[in-house]
């Protein structure tokens, strides 16, 4: 009964395998490998731009904060939600490698901007020399609170951008679970709703440790292979993560896995929507958009299923968020590897506690 995150997961079979494959014989350094030339075939053919670039890092703190750092200058600002990943999870990573370029936080229900209040903002943006100038618009999918964006509500955020001059960062550690959720293209989440950089997620999606940059548009594909250079995140033995994406976009892989982890987390979110469990107190504090759950508890059931072994986060409520009294908030996240057998432990020893 592991919930904490998805990154506890292990990796499925065919990644391990990818990787002792490649093990054999020798191949070129820093991206120079054949696995990488087809990495980027892949990419471009699933994403439907035969023009994107495509760049592999080992974490997604590296993707977010250089494919930013790529689209700003130092003296601008990144726009992003009050609760974004890279506001609340990176260290200031985007703004270092940004040479210093601010956050300016954003507010909407369940971790997604409210984009009337965006577009309210940027009527007013500062232009004098004064101030941080607009940068760029950085969405993240899944949110922080494990919301989705839907295509329609990124192309309408997006334009809000682009009829200012911005451009848009889709940060998607959790791409996959979005998308098949969404029931979308790749093309349709990203480049065609307006986006113009993404953080394609690998780690969260069960492999070992890589990320893609996919940049849509290539003229920055020079200054982001330079950043990535000097920030330290062009690894030698690039081959290993090459191996890793190729086997994860191959046959599917990344939206099966993807999947599993979805209907997982829809298993358990169908059995605390339970008549019995709401009544007891169970509440589902944000709409559930792929494979993460915010939920409020009573503590002693809280206490039972740790008793019990279920590991997960203890979550701080948002601010504004009123708990019930003996009660507190955690964060379910299920994983690609996350069993039925798992979710429903969690609920039988949930319902005998409550």
């Amino acid at each position: 009964m592991f919930f904490a995150s998805d990154n506890g997961s292990g990796a499925p079979r065919q990644v391990i395998d990818a990787i002792t494959s490649a093990n054999d014989g020798y191949a070129m350094g820093y991206g120079a490998d054949t696995y990488m030339d087809r990495v980027r075939g892949q990419i471009r053919e699933i994403f439907e731009a035969p023009e994107a670039e495509v760049y592999l890092v080992a974490t997604g703190t590296a993707a977010n904060a250089l494919a930013l750092a790529t689209f700003i200058q130092p003296w601008q600002t990144i726009y992003c939600h009050r609760v974004a990943h890279i506001e609340e999870d990176e260290c200031n990573a985007p703004e270092f490698y940004a040479g210093g370029a601010k956050l300016t936080l954003l507010e909407g229900a369940d971790g997604l901007i409210d984009a009337d209040a965006f577009a309210l903002r940027m009527q007013n943006a500062p232009t004098a020399v004064h101030h941080a100038q607009p940068g760029i618009l950085s969405l993240t999918n899944l949110t922080e609170r494990g919301s989705r964006y839907t295509v329609a509500q990124i192309n309408r955020l997006a334009g809000i951008a682009k009829a200012h001059g911005l451009p848009v960062h889709l940060d998607g550690a959790r791409f996959a679970n979005a998308l098949v959720a969404e029931g979308c293209t790749p093309a349709e989440m990203t480049w065609r709703a307006g986006v113009d950089v993404l953080s394609f997620g690998g780690t969260k999606n069960g492999l070992i440790g890589v990320e893609a940059v996919v940049i849509f548009d290539p003229a920055k594909a020079r200054e982001f292979e330079l950043r990535r250079k000097r920030g330290g995140h062009l690894p030698s033995k690039h081959r290993y993560l090459s191996a890793q994406m190729e086997t994860y976009l191959s046959d599917g892989l990344w939206l099966d896995l993807a999947g599993r982890a979805n209907a997982a987390a829809a298993r358990l979110e169908a059995g605390l929507r339970k008549r019995d469990m709401q009544a007891a107190g169970v509440k589902i504090l944000h709409p559930v958009g792929g494979n993460m759950l915010f939920v409020e508890l009573p503590n002693t059931a809280h206490q039972a299923l740790r008793d019990a072994g279920a590991i997960y986060y203890d979550w701080p409520s948002d601010i504004g968020t009123q708990v019930a009294e003996g009660a507190s908030q955690a964060r379910l996240v299920a994983s690609w590897s996350t069993s039925e057998g798992d979710v429903d432990s969690f609920l039988n020893i949930l319902r005998n506690a409550l």
